[in-house]
């Protein structure tokens, strides 16, 4: 399928925003951002600001009175603001702001920004929730007991998952992609649990889309906070504990046939790409310790060489890994290129959850 990835910074800044919603200036709070609010993401405190790239991070906080400010610095993520599980406004762009919500009851309000789309050129900048004149912000709220991370390639990270056509240019594609609205998402919030979603558009475990980028992959950037940081590493506070692991890589690597001057043969590609997961499934046991159960997702071309990799780990003694047989029956793939349209979402957000329901997992 012609899924071809699209790396266009936006210039535009624009809010697009609900009723009682406006945007002005105003100053954080300084108390520090990280122990004002709750994230599950990969956020790298900078002091005044929590920054981060990938898609799908999200902020959660808790105010007082009739009016929350949100302070951002990104010039090229989308984000959606929701007050008391509303969503108030779509931020597009929105720069170095402080976005308000007025016109609120005046009592206590949770509120949430979500990053919509990914970003991985770019580095965000989240300045903390401010209450307006009179009002407070509160104690963060509690992390939930479970938490899974998701990863993947554009389908896990929602890519143009809300397009009306699969013709999309660049503009299109990042106003349309949310990952709040993907399968990880989805699952993750239905089954009360805090997520990440560490997905990387057009990135496989050993090749990329049509064999771009050679000199990378997935693998490349997964340790990473800042994805656009050579070396940056993301330090776990401690508090990052997932007890699923979900991972859907694959359709990079085979979606396309290998092109002259690759270093690929249809069958080295294969070993390559079964030897890579296996190693990262290791890193992935070493990272988490046993108690977690990390579920491989395979469907099309590489679905065999996923229930193969599953196995042999089984084989060598470590039966927390297992095999997620991705059933794609009735998926339209109506979103941008090809990809995963929102109902598509919502159909495998509701397949992997009765899968989940089977499986012993140690929550």
């Amino acid at each position: 399928m012609p899924w071809l990835r699209t790396l266009v910074a936006s210039a535009v800044s624009t809010v697009l925003v609900g009723a009682a919603a406006v945007t002005t200036a105003a100053a954080p709070d300084h108390r520090g951002v990280r122990d004002s609010v709750h994230t599950a993401g990969r956020v790298k405190d900078a002091g005044d600001v929590l920054q981060y790239s990938w898609p799908g991070v999200y902020f959660e906080g808790r105010v007082r009175g009739t009016g929350v400010g949100v302070v951002l610095d990104d010039p090229a993520a989308d984000y959606d603001v929701q007050v008391d599980g509303a969503t108030v406004a779509t931020l597009v762009t929105p720069g170095r702001t402080t976005h308000w919500v007025s016109g609120l009851r005046d009592g206590v309000h949770t509120v949430r920004l979500v990053k919509r789309n990914d970003t991985p050129w770019s580095t965000s900048a989240f300045g903390g929730f401010v209450a307006a004149p009179g009002g407070a912000v509160l104690a963060r709220p509690a992390a939930r007991s479970r938490q899974i991370e998701f990863i993947g390639d554009s389908l896990t990270a929602g890519y143009g998952n809300l397009s009306t056509s699969r013709d999309c240019d660049g503009e299109q594609l990042k106003r349309t992609t949310n990952a709040d609205v993907s399968y990880g998402a989805l699952t993750a919030r239905g089954m009360r649990a805090d997520y990440q979603i560490n997905a990387y558009s057009g990135q496989g475990m050993v090749r990329n889309y049509n064999g771009g980028s050679p000199e990378v992959n997935y693998r490349t950037f997964y340790d990473r906070a800042l994805l656009n940081v050579p070396g940056d590493v993301w330090r776990n506070p401690g508090t990052w504990r997932p007890r699923l692991v979900v991972v859907h890589l694959g359709t990079n690597d085979f979606s396309t046939p290998v092109n002259p001057g690759e270093p690929w043969t249809d069958e080295s590609l294969a070993a390559a790409y079964r030897s890579a997961y296996s190693d990262f499934l290791v890193k992935l046991r070493g990272r988490y310790g046993p108690a977690t159960t990390i579920l491989a997702a395979g469907t099309g071309p590489f679905a065999g060489h996923v229930e193969h990799v599953v196995r042999e780990r089984t084989a060598a003694g470590d039966r927390g890994v297992r095999y997620w047989p991705l059933d794609s029956t009735g998926l339209d793939h109506t979103g941008c290129h090809w990809h995963y349209s929102a109902r598509d979402h919502r159909l495998l957000a509701d397949r992997l959850t009765a899968f989940l329901a089977d499986l012993p997992i140690r929550w």
